[in-house]
């Protein structure tokens, strides 16, 4: 079983920026693809960004540019910088690993971009 705690979520003006963190319990971080899904008010939870095992990325593209994910492996943390946020991009954030076909979820953290 894996446990993920996200944080480092907040309140934000457009065109700010955040660094959420997810860490991962477990001696196998590095072995595992990791992701950022987000999920706003009345809409269903979607990908964010991805980051495979050997460090490949990629992005939805309403993030592409703005948002960078990376990893830690030491650490056993996933990160997601984000910048120029924009109002749109508020929803709580979760961070995700599938292992032997089951999807593990954090808590969530809040992000909320103010106009």
């Amino acid at each position: 079983q894996v446990q993920l705690a996200e944080s480092g979520g907040g309140l934000v003006q457009a065109g700010g920026s955040l660094r959420l963190s997810c860490a991962a319990s477990g001696r196998t971080f590095s072995t595992y693809a990791m992701g950022w899904f987000r999920q706003a008010p009345g809409k269903e939870r979607e990908l964010v960004a991805t980051i495979s095992r050997s460090g490949t990325t990629n992005y939805a593209d309403s993030v592409k540019g703005r948002f960078t994910i990376s990893r830690d492996n030491a650490k056993n943390t996933v990160y997601l910088q984000m910048n120029s946020l924009k109002p749109e991009d508020t929803a709580v954030y979760y961070c995700n690993t599938v292992r032997g076909g089951i999807p593990y979820w954090g808590q969530g953290t809040q992000v909320t971009v103010s106009s």
